[in-house]
């Protein structure tokens, strides 16, 4: 099966079985991460206290994990909603914003790597260099320097934490530390807007609930990517394209996915 059949196979699971999906998340984007989340598909829940995390987790059909409003109270839950959720066998999605722009986030993500089975990481290519031991290519939460390396940075961490990886920047690369997708769809304007790597990680989240493997990850990102293209055809900028977006999601059926795909194994 491809990629695309895979990404239509599962959107369309996606809004049959409506599967609900925890996320731990920002405050800055925690909106847009549960809207969608929505569009997609999929039935938000963002429980955050400690009292009720594990609970929550081992009910979902994943967990989202986002490290961008990062506190020690935070992690704790965290952590506890991860091993919950080990046990309960719903796949964890790990989000590393920011590490390796400080102690605390690198060590904190190393503790959460640690305590939970993590299904996917999701994150840009500078995350992803630094989770691999390659420090200097984060600033606050954005990714610099030249992502051109992504696909290697992402075998390497695949391979050394046994999780998917999912690299996201210009072109998105996908792999299990063999297999490796390399996702075309997109716009730049994602990188004009805050929570676009939120909601990419909201939608593999999404993706993983119904289904697996590289082929699940590859496919979440075809549909924010297809999606991004078409907000972006209709925008006037990164406003109206925020909310375009939500829109695009919504919208995307199984014939525009699969005319629209751009894929390479």
């Amino acid at each position: 099966m491809t990629v695309a059949e895979e990404a239509v196979e599962l959107l369309l699971r996606l809004r049959g079985t409506r599967p609900l999906v925890h996320h731990i998340t920002t405050m800055v984007t925690a909106y847009d991460v549960a809207a969608a989340t929505l569009a997609l598909g999929g039935s938000p829940v963002m429980a955050l206290a400690p009292e009720e995390v594990e609970e929550v987790a081992a009910r979902a059909g994943a967990l989202a994990l986002n490290m961008g409003t990062l506190t020690p109270h935070v992690v704790e839950a965290m952590c506890r909603a991860g091993r919950a959720a080990n046990r309960a066998g719903v796949p964890v999605v790990l989000d590393p914003v920011g590490v390796g722009a400080s102690a605390f986030r690198s060590r904190e993500a190393r503790r959460i790597l640690g305590e939970v089975r993590v299904a996917c990481i999701r994150g840009n290519a500078g995350e992803i260099a630094s989770l691999g031991g390659h420090p200097g290519f984060v600033r606050g939460v954005e990714a610099v320097g030249d992502p051109a390396e992504a696909a290697r940075w992402a075998v390497e961490v695949a391979r050394a934490t046994g999780s998917l990886v999912a690299a996201t920047g210009p072109v998105d690369v996908v792999t299990d530390g063999s297999a490796l997708v390399r996702v075309h769809n997109g716009h730049p304007l994602l990188a004009h807007i805050p929570g676009s790597g939120c909601m990419a990680t909201a939608a593999v989240a999404a993706f993983l609930a119904v289904g697996g493997g590289v082929g699940a990850v590859a496919g979440a990102l075809v549909c924010v990517g297809v999606a991004a293209e078409i907000a972006a055809s209709r925008a006037e900028g990164p406003g109206t394209f925020r909310g375009m977006l939500l829109d695009a999601l919504a919208g995307l059926d199984a014939a525009t996915v699969r005319a629209r795909a751009r894929v390479e194994r």
